[in-house]
Parts: structure tokens; C-alpha cells; sequence
């Protein structure tokens, strides 16, 4: 599907241009502090919970919604920024959680904010991967 699509576009994105730039692991233990202190920069109020990942979860890295962020027993801090990002644009009945321009957006803020990364370097890679974002939301 075109969702689907536009997912591995934003992971082989990640993969080649923010994975190399972000070799920090955050253990377990620290994640709920670092997603308060994201959440309180961002202006908002009753960060989501972090929980441990599921078990049998083995595809998937980490999963969040609006309310909870499922984590293994450590996360490079861009990981956890791109699901902080999927908890920023996210309703309480789960919309938002795709990786769309909205998302995009939220989630090239975070890692300029947070993770120190070069605005201008993030857009012209995404620029070239095809991958869109809002760019009033990216601001």
C-alpha cells in the first residue's frame, strides 16, 4: 500500500542519514525521563508511559500511541524520538500514527531539538529520498 510505501521510504531514510549520526543507546530506565523532558519542551502535558516491549514483538524495534511508547531494554535516542514524534501527532483513538508529512515534520524538529542534527543536511536528504513533510510544522 501507499502507507506502507512511504514507511520504508522513512526507514531506509533513517537507516542511511540518522542511524550513522546517532550511535547514542539509552537504557530502559532512562527512556521515561527523556520522553518527559522531550514532552515539556514541546509544550504539552501527560507524556506518554513507557512500557516494555512485548516479548513476541520481534519485528519491531519500538511502538508507540498517544499514551504509551512499548520499549525493548534499550534505544538508540532517535528511535525514541521518531515514536515520540508518532505520540506527538497521534489522537487517543489512534490517528495520526502513520508516517506522513505531518509526522515528518514533528519528527525533523525532534531530532534538530534534540538529537542536534543539521536542519539543512535532513532536508535535502528527505528532499531526495521523496519524502515529504509539513514544512510549517517543521519550523
Amino acid at each position: 500500500s501507499r502507507r506502507d510505501a512511504a514507511a520504508r521510504r522513512l526507514y531506509a531514510w533513517e537507516d542511511a542519514v540518522v542511524a550513522p549520526r546517532d550511535r547514542s543507546l539509552v537504557p530502559f530506565a532512562r527512556l521515561q525521563a527523556l520522553v518527559d523532558h522531550v514532552w515539556a519542551a514541546e509544550g504539552r502535558h501527560f507524556p506518554p508511559r513507557i512500557r516494555p516491549l512485548p516479548k513476541q514483538a520481534r519485528r519491531t524495534v519500538a511502538r508507540a500511541t498517544r499514551t504509551s511508547i512499548e520499549a525493548p531494554a534499550e534505544l538508540p535516542t532517535w528511535v525514541l524520538l521518531h515514536e515520540i514524534a508518532h505520540a506527538l501527532v497521534a489522537d487517543v483513538d489512534g490517528n495520526g500514527l502513520g508516517h506522513g508529512p505531518d509526522f515528518v515534520a514533528t519528527y525533523l524538529a525532534l531530532l534538530v531539538a534534540h538529537a542536534r542534527m543539521d536542519r539543512a543536511l535532513l532536508e535535502a536528504t528527505l528532499r531526495e529520498a521523496g519524502i515529504a513533510w509539513d514544512a510549517r510544522i517543521a519550523a
